[in-house]
């Protein structure tokens, strides 16, 4: 306990998932909370967050004593997403660390891909995690430092089938933390990004696998991509937080522009 004693940390996509695991956890270890979710439909297969998501996540991290803000915003919202997070910097007072966690999935065999999936995804994905750190890095480097970890996917290192879109903006948000990482650098602040498996949240729920399934079973050659070394089939949101937890403490002082993969091994199968 205590790896982010008197830290605070932005969190996007906070609501549920993985985000709600990571303000959790990182409350647990000490660090105040700045929490972001859109709260919104994003025209995606799976239910979206809700305010109600939020305002549970609220409560849990308060659970651990920490302070919270939390703001409904969509993280394409320039203008939005700076005002918000300006304004919980200025209620907490600094911000240490960025997990620029929002994302969207939405799986097609590549001829059903429309202009509009397309562009929905990399306008959340890349423009969304690019907005992030854009309105978040001043405040890193007025602190004299941080860290700042973008979730780009497993797609992001390896591709997977049925997920152009999807696998175009994780590998740009892999290139983007290698791009920040250089010019951050001379700032103390530390850019990387991780890389999770397929992980017990909405965007793995049944109507994500109802779309991949009759894929698979129609080019079953292709469904070896989605095979984990380990004999493990989801991770759990925890997982992947443990993951983002040492990228975002001092113990990773010395790791930057590099991608962490807590993944079971698909990546190199």
């Amino acid at each position: 306990m205590g790896r982010l004693e008197n830290k605070v940390a932005l969190v996007t996509g906070a609501a549920r998932g993985q985000g709600r695991s990571h303000a959790v956890r990182f409350a647990e270890e000490g660090a105040d909370i700045v929490a972001v979710d859109v709260c919104a439909p994003l025209d995606t297969p799976y239910p979206a967050a809700t305010p109600d998501d939020l305002a549970e996540t609220a409560a849990l991290v308060e659970k651990t004593g920490r302070r919270i803000v939390t703001a409904q915003v969509d993280i394409r919202d320039l203008d939005g997403l700076r005002a918000a997070v300006d304004g919980a910097v200025e209620t907490l007072g600094h911000l240490d660390v960025v997990v620029a966690n929002a994302g969207i999935c939405i799986p097609a065999e590549w001829d059903a891909v429309s202009p509009e999936l397309f562009e929905r995804t990399c306008s959340v994905n890349v423009t969304g995690t690019w907005n992030t750190v854009m309105v978040s890095a001043p405040h890193l480097v007025r602190a004299g430092g941080g860290s700042i970890v973008l979730v780009s996917s497993a797609a992001g290192i390896r591709v997977q089938p049925f997920l152009v879109p999807y696998t175009t903006s994780k590998f740009a948000v892999r290139g983007m933390a290698k791009a920040f990482a250089v010019e951050l650098g001379e700032h103390h602040i530390r850019v990387n990004s991780v890389h999770p498996c397929a992980t017990a949240t909405p965007m793995a729920d049944e109507s994500v696998l109802g779309i991949l399934g009759p894929a698979l079973e129609a080019h079953p050659r292709l469904a070896g991509m989605f095979t984990n070394i380990l004999p493990l089939e989801q991770a759990q949101p925890e997982d992947q937080t443990n993951a983002v937890l040492f990228l975002a403490s001092d113990e990773s002082r010395f790791v930057t522009a590099h991608e962490l993969a807590a993944d079971a091994g698909v990546t190199e199968y």
